[in-house]
């Protein structure tokens, strides 16, 4: 299992709907090949400023079944619009957990 950790920077005063639309967006998620949870987290010190944490089966599960896919362009069209500018994503396999 990988986490998909996206950085995600909003429109200021834009913060609340940008989380309206994220919520809206779980739907999209749940069907995806290879999903398996979601969190999203705000900043404290820089309140614009998310962290958006998806779990998927495989690196490919994200990657390719995801980013090809209708789901992708659906959630851009939920989310994008709020964004102040590209999110930041990278992936990480978990070497501890306590």
């Amino acid at each position: 299992m990988i986490t998909e950790i996206a950085q995600i920077e909003v429109k200021p005063g834009s913060e609340k709907d940008f989380e309206a639309a994220v919520a809206m967006a779980q739907t999209i998620f749940k069907r995806c090949k290879g999903w398996k949870s979601f969190e999203l987290h705000r900043s404290i010190e820089k309140p614009s400023r998310y962290r958006l944490h998806i779990k998927w089966e495989t690196l490919e599960n994200h990657t390719v079944d995801f980013r090809e896919s209708d789901n992708f362009t659906e959630w851009r069209a939920l989310v994008g619009p709020h964004f102040a500018s590209p999110p930041e994503v990278e992936h990480t396999n978990t070497v501890l957990s306590f």
